[in-house]
């Protein structure tokens, strides 16, 4: 059975606290179709040169990892179809390991890493993002464009201007030279919107948008009208970007962390409204775990809300029973008023139902 979400995000927050006493924690990635016996190989090298480190500690926690890892590369015969990500080190003087081989998504890297943590890259990609965000920048001769699904940028498209530079050509009036750069950057605007059309809302579409570039540049194109309606009333903030590459669009998500984080508690916060506007009219709605298990019975569940203050075991435990029955499971924080009061009022779990149930 696959891992749920909620644990794959339990499992990784886990290993993400784990602190090795030197650079001896280490996280083995194979993508579908890599050789295992590549790997076993590279795992076998690792252990050999492991004899040379000289600390009789750090010597005796790394091979000990790499001796695990060898054993749980016994269980296959071949590489998982969705990849496999192995973890082992020793951790307050106790081995731990931990396997990941049923992501929903592949693993898209090789990689054998020794450090004094666990590199979670290679699974975080599998975790769901409650939100995707478009991103644009935009200088006079250049235009990116990409995604931001969780904490992944991916450069969707790149492409250059044939804008001219301020400078006119000899003999030409500069009343031509404007009409005529003005036409290019016409053209140029209209090609990039075109893009972002294509690539922001056909599917999957994106929750909202960030624009960044210089600041003519962004400010003419937002300002035109040039994007579709949709997409116009999506921006989520506009920010100074000098660059329109690859490293631009991480610096607009860098610019934009206030923003973004606010707009992901924005799910929550909608979800929490309904249950509270709907209880207080006697609404379609469910709440304490006897009566919210009830309903989870009856397949009557929409919307399940549960506080993150409650076990994970049970988390999980209901996140299952939840979309088993094609329902949504959300964790609400109790970082939040709203949150905490959910939790000390109803127990931490409530649900927004499909239909009445007595």
């Amino acid at each position: 059975m696959q891992t749920t979400e909620y644990e794959l995000r339990d499992r990784i927050n886990q290993l993400a606290t784990y602190r090795g006493e030197g650079t001896e924690l280490i996280t083995v990635a194979v993508p579908p179709g890599k050789s295992l016996h590549t790997v076993r190989e590279r795992i076998n090298r690792e252990y050999a040169q492991a004899a040379n480190i000289k600390s009789d500690q750090t010597r005796t926690h790394v091979q000990d990892a790499l001796g695990r890892i060898r054993r749980l590369l016994q269980a296959y015969e071949e590489t998982p179809p969705s990849g496999l990500v192995i973890y082992a080190g020793v951790i307050d003087g106790e081995l731990q390991d931990a396997v990941f081989d049923d992501l929903s998504v592949p693993v898209d890297v090789s990689l054998y890493r020794c450090a004094a943590e666990f590199e979670t890259a290679p699974v975080e990609q599998a975790l769901t993002p409650s939100e995707v965000y478009g991103l644009v920048v935009l200088e006079r001769g250049r235009a990116a464009l990409g995604r931001l699904a969780g904490e992944r940028i991916v450069s969707s498209r790149t492409f250059e201007s044939q804008v001219m530079g301020k400078s006119r050509a000899g003999g030409q009036s500069a009343q031509r030279f404007e009409r005529e750069r003005d036409r290019q950057k016409h053209e140029f605007f209209e090609q990039v919107a075109d893009a972002v059309e294509q690539t922001f809302l056909d599917e999957p579409t994106v929750d909202g948008v960030l624009l960044g570039g210089t600041t003519i540049t962004v400010d003419e194109f937002q300002q035109g009208g040039y994007l579709h309606h949709e997409l116009r009333n999506r921006i989520l903030g506009v920010y100074p970007i000098e660059y329109a590459t690859k490293q631009g669009l991480s610096q607009l998500v860098e610019r934009a962390e206030d923003v973004l984080s606010d707009a992901e508690r924005r799910r929550e916060r909608e979800a929490l409204d309904r249950f509270f506007t709907a209880l207080g009219q006697d609404g379609d709605v469910a709440y304490g775990a006897a009566e919210t298990r009830t309903a989870l019975d009856y397949g009557a569940v929409d919307v399940l809300l549960v506080s993150d203050a409650r076990p994970s075991a049970e988390i999980r435990e209901l996140e299952v029973a939840t979309t088993d029955h094609g329902g949504e499971c959300l964790v609400v924080s109790t970082d939040t008023d709203r949150g905490a009061q959910f939790d000390t009022a109803f127990g931490g779990l409530g649900a927004l139902l499909r239909f009445p149930i007595n």
